[in-house]
């Protein structure tokens, strides 16, 4: 058999093209409180129903305050927000639609929910009014963010029309060395390949390095892939992909459980696929990674300098980075290690999950947050809340000075109550760094939740390894 990947999951779900695009079954449509909204309208306006609505799940995410859940949509401050949440109740109720209310350990942040629950499966199409929808991937499934009218088009019929984006196979070379993680691998493609390296592109990550990948690091990974301008990331579900999977309760059972996962083996590229584009990158040299500008790509090692624009090549980039170093607050030839923060988040669809919390609760067992320093942990689903109290890592955040919060995308995506003042900089487990993006005038800096934790204990940029 030939073929990628990518390959056979678009074959599969291909009704018809027409016109240079496909019309593609979509499997699994998630739903969360901003984007929604303007798509049932639509459908109001056209007398439409949702097609499958078996196949929708809905969410209370971006908007939420992380504190008073149990409060509902009556915690909410914000008139916008609130309404928005309101709508949502609404639409949900009205065309027969799955949701997790506020407060219920199930809910959270969308991209944790769904794999967490089952819902993601191996060889799946997957769409959401959010650009890291990409995340999914990480089980080998096709996984697209969308916009207004295109979650309308998806309610009213379970399709999606689409010109089938080219493909590249990023394979990574080596092992990661002892102590990093799939963020600053993550962090070291973008500094690689930059915010548009796989631009338009279906990637499909490979190697050993990947294999190797827990299914959180793989979803750290994948999520991070659309900042590399990648339409969706693709990694070949595997044994660790089926460990993840099984017992969830949206995931199939008994004899069905068996066939499917033998579905799910022969999914993988062909050794002689053909890719559109092939790109490699070393794992065995990275270093503990951070950003230091205002996209994901503009990125160093914890132990560099900050660059130079003037030697940049491309007018286009100096101007860039010229504008990055004024909004940030730095200069060239700056040492990023020592930089003092005021901020700290640890959270995201990125960097929010089990194994991220034990990560941080390592660098915090003992210790403190430095004075000064706000530190707020937000877990990704009430569920990983609960279990990272159930394993005495609550318990080691508030010791340390960290604020433990209710589960939402919170200061990642700054829609929600929490959010930094101007000019406060922040050390961020999320994944944009853009200007403005966790309040007017805020500062950001990516990195991984070791760095994170690193950085709230001692006040400053600094290698987790010197914690």
């Amino acid at each position: 058999m030939t073929g990628t990947l990518f390959d056979r999951i678009w074959d599969r779900h291909r009704i018809l093209d027409d016109g240079g695009e496909s019309l593609l079954y979509v499997d699994l449509h998630l739903l969360h409180e901003v984007t929604s909204p303007q798509a049932f309208a639509g459908l109001e306006a056209r007398g439409r129903g949702v097609r499958q609505p078996r196949r929708t799940l809905a969410l209370f995410d971006h908007n939420v305050p992380t504190v008073a859940q149990a409060d509902g949509i009556a915690a909410v401050a914000d008139p916008e927000a609130r309404a928005q949440l309101a709508r949502l109740v609404e639409n949900s109720e009205r065309y027969g639609i799955e949701r997790f209310e506020m407060g219920d350990p199930r809910n959270g942040i969308v991209h944790v929910v769904a794999p967490e629950q089952g819902r993601t499966w191996p060889g799946m199409t997957i769409v959401c009014g959010d650009s890291h929808t990409s995340t999914h991937g990480a089980f080998g499934a096709l996984a697209f963010g969308i916009g207004t009218s295109q979650i309308e088009h998806v309610l009213a019929t379970q399709t999606l029309r689409l010109r089938k984006p080219r493909s590249i196979r990023l394979t990574v070379t080596g092992a990661l060395p002892a102590h990093l993680s799939a963020k600053d691998l993550a962090l070291g493609i973008l500094a690689a390949i930059g915010v548009d390296g796989a631009l338009g592109h279906v990637v499909e990550f490979a190697g050993a390095a990947i294999a190797a990948l827990s299914m959180e690091g793989r979803m750290t990974l994948c999520n991070l892939a659309v900042e590399m301008g990648a339409r969706a990331a693709l990694i070949a579900p595997d044994e660790t992909s089926f460990a993840y999977l099984k017992g969830r309760p949206g995931a199939p059972r008994g004899a069905d459980w068996d066939r499917h996962v033998a579905q799910w083996r022969a999914l993988a590229s062909a050794p002689d696929a053909r890719f559109d584009r092939e790109m490699t990158v070393a794992a065995d040299t990275l270093r503990p990674m951070v950003t230091w500008g205002t996209n994901p790509s503009q990125v160093i090692a914890i132990d560099d300098h900050i660059p130079d624009p003037r030697t940049a090549a491309d007018p286009l980039d100096r101007a860039a980075q010229e504008r990055a170093l004024a909004y940030m607050g730095l200069t060239p030839g700056q040492p990023i290690a020592g930089l003092p923060i005021d901020r700290v988040f640890i959270g995201s669809c990125t960097n929010s999950r089990i194994e991220d919390l034990r990560a941080v609760a390592a660098i915090a067992r003992g210790r403190h947050v430095a004075a000064g320093v706000k530190a707020m942990i937000v877990p990704g689903s009430g569920l990983v809340r609960q279990q990272a109290e159930a394993e005495g890592l609550a318990e080691i955040f508030r010791a340390a000075g960290f604020d433990w919060r209710e589960p939402g995308c919170s200061m990642c995506v700054g829609m929600n109550p929490d959010r930094l003042a101007p000019g406060e900089r922040c050390a961020a487990t999320s994944n944009r760094n853009f200007e403005n993006r966790q309040g007017a005038g805020g500062r950001t800096h990516l990195m991984s939740p070791a760095m994170a934790a690193a950085a709230a204990i001692a006040g400053r940029l600094i290698d987790p390894a010197e914690i």
